[in-house]
């Protein structure tokens, strides 16, 4: 079986800045986005409310932008720089946005995040006590 990261294999000094600029991407297509998926919990979903009704609608395109449009990343919350993780207010709660990397059949872990081909990516928005 060949090796799929064989060919796509990021410079050790490139890994960071490439995960980074991959969680970016998925963020800033959120509404679209291709192999990854974007995900709420339980918490979420009853903060936002019925979204078949005009307001909850409104409530979940909001959640989103905030979440595509976040930029208060630091050491607090994005430690190691890869922009897989914020935390916002909304609603009159406090939410985290967090990504995670999987293989293809959501089954393990990602052999090599930096590669898009064997890699989907999980949004994933919940309340911080639900972390």
């Amino acid at each position: 079986m060949a090796d799929l990261n064989s060919d796509k294999a990021v410079p050790a000094d490139q890994r960071v800045e490439t995960i980074a600029r991959l969680n970016d991407e998925l963020r800033k297509d959120i509404h679209n986005p291709g192999i990854n998926q974007v995900v709420m919990t339980i918490g979420v979903v009853e903060l936002i409310g019925d979204t078949s009704l005009f307001r909850g609608f409104q409530r979940r395109a909001e959640l989103l932008r905030t979440v595509r449009d976040y930029e208060a990343f630091g050491p607090d919350v994005d430690p190691h720089g890869e922009r897989d993780f914020g935390r916002f207010e909304f609603a009159g709660d406090t939410l985290y946005w967090k990504i995670d990397y999987y293989d293809r059949d959501l089954t393990y872990g990602s052999s090599d995040p930096t590669n898009p081909d064997v890699t989907t990516r999980v949004l994933t928005l919940l309340l911080t006590h639900e972390y």
